[in-house]
């Protein structure tokens, strides 16, 4: 009987000694371990407040019904307070220390690029990154797989929105760094599509702008119409200058501002903003996502708001490429099943992966902000 047992045992312990030699890092028979390294402070953490409550209400709904192909998952959030250094040293670390199995939805555009030398190092990939740069889509990086639409392609459809609305001189205000630079390329294409010239290009530095500076400049050229390409705070506080110098300008920004902090920072001067948004409305409750969307936030009290629907929509993402990958789960196995997604409808947002094709979404539209801080699409 004892002999029995011993061999039982014996089989037991080389079995889970088998599984812990051919475990993928981050995963074990009960958990997948997700690494994130994002500005929980810092001139972002309004929305990407909103964006953690997004992703960790649905993931805490999977965890809730069993989880992932039996795996539950687990997400550690480093802050990397909007600093790139600081970003790639928390990838290292949650690579390196934590042994994470993938990385979640980064926030910049510096920032995600600073932590692409780790991830190729370790051969560890990247969904969802908070960010539309179009280095980030083209040429395709075989370990990042976007979410939301490009920035290139809001900023399109605001040079086409503001054309079909009579307005022809049209200015760009661009943070200078990475994030900035490819706003530029997407305006300048735009508008050479349309054979405009540029009513005004100015920038400003993303560490210690001078707002009223940068406000003057632009107004002096007196565009009829501005795009802005710059991160929350720094975006608030140059549309506040540019009020309180008494213009009236049209101003549109992009969609990494639209949450609803950026809403109540900008307080009595967002009336009549643009912005772009990449996911159908938050509360909009005819599609299938924005019923789910409010089941499932409900539960968790989280912000119903534009960006808690971009954590929410890259998480969904996340958890069917791990769905796909089966319960052998590797790295390698979890890449393809990615690249196996083909017009996937999440409810109201369509994405598509191939190895030639790592973007996602393409859901782009155009919304202002009414006088009660309410979008009007």
């Amino acid at each position: 009987m004892f002999k029995g047992l011993g061999k039982t045992i014996a089989v037991i312990v080389l079995a889970g000694a088998i599984f812990n030699a051919h475990a993928e890092d981050g995963v074990t028979e009960s958990t997948i371990l997700i690494g994130q390294t994002i500005g929980v402070t810092g001139t972002v953490a309004g929305p990407v407040k909103e964006m953690l409550e997004g992703a960790n209400a649905y993931f805490n709904s999977v965890n809730a019904n069993g989880g992932v192909n039996g795996r539950k998952i687990k997400l550690i959030t480093l802050d990397d307070k909007f600093d790139p250094a600081l970003a790639a040293a928390n990838a290292a670390k949650l690579i390196n220390t934590e042994h994470v199995f993938a990385l979640f939805q980064s926030r910049g555009t510096p920032h995600t690029q600073a932590i692409l030398p780790v991830m190729a190092a370790n051969h560890v990939p990247l969904i969802a990154p908070s960010t539309g740069a179009s280095i980030f889509h083209d040429p395709v990086n075989p370990l990042v797989f976007n979410v939301r639409a490009k920035y290139q392609t809001e900023i399109g459809k605001a040079v086409e929105y503001f054309v079909f609305s009579g307005f022809k001189s049209i200015g760009l205000l661009h943070v200078d760094d990475t994030f900035g630079q490819d706003g530029l390329a997407g305006f300048n294409n735009a508008m050479r599509a349309r054979s405009l010239s540029p009513a005004v290009i100015a920038s400003f530095a993303r560490d210690n702008p001078d707002y009223k500076k940068a406000a003057a400049n632009v107004i002096k050229s007196k565009p009829a119409a501005l795009i802005i390409v710059s991160s929350s705070k720094n975006t608030v506080e140059v549309i506040k200058e540019i009020r309180s110098q008494r213009s009236q300008m049209q101003i549109m920004t992009l969609s990494n501002n639209s949450s609803e902090s950026f809403l109540k920072d900008l307080g009595p001067a967002r009336a009549g903003i643009i912005l772009g948004q990449i996911t159908p409305p938050p509360d909009l409750v005819t599609t299938l996502l924005g019923q789910e969307f409010e089941a499932t936030t409900k539960k968790s009290h989280a912000t119903v708001s534009y960006a808690a629907m971009e954590g929410f929509v890259s998480a969904k993402v996340l958890v069917e490429g791990l769905r796909r990958a089966g319960t052998n789960l590797t790295r390698e196995r979890f890449i393809h099943a990615m690249e196996s997604i083909r017009h996937e409808d999440l409810g109201g947002v369509t994405v598509t992966y191939s190895p030639q094709n790592h973007t996602g979404s393409e859901f782009v539209e155009i919304t202002m902000i009414g006088k009660d801080g309410r979008y009007i699409r």
